[in-house]
């Protein structure tokens, strides 16, 4: 329960959950979780995104594994949607199959958040400076959260780095730009 996690109210955040936390990048046929992100930042002026994936995700252990999920085609069709995770995983060496998995719900969470960035909303409030977008990967057992550090792309534990998100600071530069 993201309320629990991050100790708000019911009703405070506006929550989209998912098999494997996926964005499906913007396209013709805008689905549930597209108009979903349109209406959250467009409409209610969200001013934070978070995709956050967690430890033992069944998605990300299906597809981390290669699991064959013809028996499933919708679920599999999903999670087709982090096939850039499952790329940019597979093509590094891993200790364990606990050290495969952790590394992929990592790798989701940033192809997520590249998806999250065609969206024609996110894109427009990222350049007007009204939106930033978090990376977390959440420890279910321990408890703790490491978030995306835009500017080194690394996990860092949020603890540490509650200002950390994955949307890099504007640089003076692009600031007066932008004010432009």
């Amino acid at each position: 329960m993201p309320e629990l996690l991050t100790q708000q109210e019911p009703g405070d955040l506006f929550v989209i959950r998912n098999a494997g936390n996926i964005v499906p990048a913007y396209g013709p046929e805008p689905g549930g979780v597209s108009a979903t992100v349109e209406y959250a930042v467009a409409v209610l002026g969200v001013t934070d995104i978070i995709v956050c994936g967690h430890s033992d995700c069944g998605a990300m252990t299906a597809i981390s594994t290669d699991t064959n999920m013809d028996y499933v085609p919708a679920v599999a069709g999903w999670l087709a949607h982090a096939n850039a995770a499952k790329i940019v995983n597979a093509a590094r060496t891993h200790q364990s199959a606990h050290e495969r998995l952790e590394a992929m719900v990592r790798e989701n969470v940033i192809a997520q958040l590249t998806n999250i960035r065609t969206h024609p909303s996110v894109a427009l409030a990222l350049n007007q400076g009204r939106l930033k977008l978090h990376g977390w990967a959440y420890d279910i057992e321990t408890g703790s959260i490491d978030t995306l550090d835009g500017t080194t792309g690394r996990f860092v534990p949020l603890a540490e780095n509650r200002q950390t998100s994955a949307t890099p600071a504007l640089t003076a530069r692009a600031a007066a730009v932008l004010a432009a």
